[in-house]
């Protein structure tokens, strides 16, 4: 993971802040990060995840599978992001928000065709 992602959320948590938000220790963060439930890229040497990600105290429900998806047709961390936050208007604006809403089904219909 490195600091070259251009395309990306607008606000990012780092890995303390995610395990507040979720409940959960920091070993239980980047248990999720290694078995791919959550996504953490590096900025400014950091390690953070994209806000949109852990709305409601919680992962988003469908982010796992998407993540296996996308690592199954070969993509890296940062080509994941960038294939999450790349624009898209016919899923709520890209496929990380529409994961957050009733467009999640074509978001994870859209990464199996990437297979």
């Amino acid at each position: 993971m490195s600091d070259s992602v251009t395309a990306g959320p607008a606000e990012w948590i780092n890995l303390p802040d995610v395990s507040e938000k979720l409940g959960v220790s920091i070993s239980k963060v980047h248990q999720m990060i290694r078995d791919g439930h959550l996504l953490a890229v590096r900025r400014d040497g950091v390690r953070v995840v994209p806000a949109d990600l852990v709305a409601n105290s919680t992962v988003l429900k469908h982010l796992p599978g998407v993540l296996n998806l996308l690592r199954d047709a070969r993509y890296n961390d940062e080509e994941a992001l960038k294939w999450l936050y790349e624009p898209d208007a016919t899923i709520d604006g890209n496929a990380a928000k529409g994961l957050g809403g009733d467009r999640a089904r074509e978001v994870k219909r859209r990464a199996q065709a990437l297979l």
